[in-house]
């Protein structure tokens, strides 16, 4: 049976983490155009940062940058993959193990709907909001109703639960854990936590929001 907690989905990427990390090469286009975007950042954060990746984008832009990851299995494919000035951390995305406003970057990208209920998504994006300086910027992104996959109406006011297989080499079959947003929802939970929400968009059957600290806008 499926274990619907944080644990459990920590133990199904330690599962899958080597073959994961195989399919998982490069940065997502988005993320690229908000670190192309981005001033330079004294310290970083590349939260569910899996194998990396998105990583390297901000050491490119950062002095420093903390990537972290519940997974030591991808936390192990990161550090084949990131330079020195990356800091490998594992970690809980609901209780981050950083100081308050210490992180000038973030991005937050396919790691939410992991977390298996509404009261860890919202601590965790308030401890997003906690960490980040009052300049900071983030890019969060959550899977939603809108993408193709899904035979459900992208116009909805909630999302909903479900699993979705990962096949490993050989034909076993990993369940993980997904809440899939629904746009307005995903709206709802940013602007009720204590991010600011400064732009949202639908892309690849994302939902993606730049956010900063609340009542901390430049």
């Amino acid at each position: 049976m499926e274990d619907r907690s944080r644990a459990g989905v920590r133990r199904t990427y330690e599962r899958i983490g080597d073959h994961f990390s195989k399919t998982r090469e490069y940065a997502w286009p988005e993320v690229e155009s908000f670190v192309a975007d981005a001033a330079s950042a004294e310290t970083a954060l590349d939260l569910g940062c899996g194998n990396g990746r998105h990583a390297e984008l901000l050491a490119g832009v950062a002095d420093r940058v903390i990537a972290l990851d519940a997974s030591r299995a991808l936390l192990s494919e990161a550090r084949a993959r990131v330079g020195p000035r990356v800091s490998l951390v594992q970690g809980d995305a609901a209780t981050l193990p950083l100081r308050d406003g210490t992180v000038d970057l973030a991005v937050y990208v396919a790691t939410l709907h992991h977390l298996p209920s509404a009261a860890d998504r919202r601590a965790s994006l308030d401890e997003l909001a906690r960490v980040l300086a009052p300049d900071g910027r983030a890019l969060v992104s959550a899977w939603s109703t809108a993408h193709d996959r899904f035979d459900a109406d992208a116009d909805a006011e909630e999302g909903f639960d479900t699993t979705v297989d990962w096949t490993l080499p050989g034909g076993e079959t990993v369940p993980r854990f997904y809440h899939i947003y629904a746009p307005a929802e995903f709206e709802r939970d940013i602007e009720a936590s204590g991010l600011a929400l400064h732009s949202l968009e639908i892309s690849s059957g994302n939902c993606y929001a730049v956010v900063g600290s609340e009542g901390k806008v430049p």
